[in-house]
């Protein structure tokens, strides 16, 4: 797993909901132009939960294509199916992909032992390294820190991405799961403090729109140099905040489009950013510098 700023890549899609590839390989030749560390392809802000299987798999090759071997690919496969994940898992591991992002099963609610049973499940089953996410605003089950440390023990499961916003959760995960397990944010509003109490990087939104200024301020963040990232992530402090003013990843392939790199398109049930919503997008934008 790399360090730094990994984006969580939108889908770039056309009105009629169809993947824009064009504009795909755009996005990836600007994030390698940028500097970002990893593509994190298919997640939560690439619509994974509308795409059917086959387009999980084309998008996910189709990633791996354009990058060549550019920049680290790694594939969002995690669904509330232990089965299924395991079989989308296995679909994308015949590309060149550096690992999984694998998701806590939302709406199921499975206890502690599940989700132990659940991710040794698909670590077995792959031959590629894991990193756990977890996201309890999304999926309405918080992985424990002594959840994670059972689970780190596990020779391909190296890394989590933790979005409660939590940054004590940093300390409490170090220790328990050893210097060699990778601790990335999950939420860009405290992710230069995770990045500062120990962290190695972020799995970021803010990254789709701004993506060399996440870089810098993670590469910052990362070596520790408080007075640095602060002055970095300053500018796009307002970009963290709004671009969640409305689900993610409504806000934010508003954004990409108003910035001319995206068409509109997004998948029911999401829909396009209300016109209220909009002029706090554009300041933020505006904000941080990219109108």
């Amino acid at each position: 797993m790399q360090t730094g700023s990994l984006v969580a890549i939108v889908t770039p899609m056309q009105s009629d909901g169809g993947v824009d590839y064009a504009s795909f390989d755009a996005l990836i030749d600007w994030h390698v132009a940028e500097g970002t560390a990893a593509l994190v392809v298919a997640g939560t802000t690439g619509e994974s939960a509308t795409l059917t299987h086959e387009e999980h798999v084309e998008l996910v090759g189709h990633a791996v294509a354009c990058a060549a071997g550019r920049i680290p690919v790694i594939a969002g496969t995690g669904s509330n199916s232990t089965r299924q994940t395991i079989e989308l898992s296995r679909a994308v591991g015949k590309f060149a992909i550096d690992g999984y992002l694998v998701v806590t099963p939302y709406y199921n609610k499975p206890t502690q032992d599940g989700l132990v049973q659940h991710f040794s499940a698909i670590a077995d089953a792959v031959d590629k390294p894991l990193m756990l996410y977890n996201v309890p605003g999304r999926t309405a089950c918080d992985m424990l820190p002594e959840t994670v440390a059972r689970l780190a023990a596990h020779p391909r499961i190296t890394a989590i991405k933790e979005a409660t916003g939590e940054v004590e959760r940093v300390a409490r995960l170090r220790e328990l799961c050893g210097p060699d397990f990778g601790l990335y944010s999950g939420d860009d509003a405290t992710a230069r403090e995770f990045m500062l109490a120990g962290g190695q990087g972020v799995v970021s939104v803010t990254a789709n729109v701004a993506p060399r200024a996440m870089q810098a301020m993670s590469e910052a963040a990362i070596a520790g140099d408080r007075a640095r990232a602060e002055e970095l992530d300053a500018p796009l402090a307002a970009l963290h905040r709004e671009l969640f003013v409305e689900s993610n990843p409504i806000p934010v392939k508003w954004a990409l489009e108003r910035l001319g790199r995206i068409p509109p398109g997004i998948r029911l049930p999401l829909t396009r950013l209300s016109e209220a919503a909009q002029p706090r997008v554009e300041a933020a934008l505006q904000q941080a510098g990219l109108l």
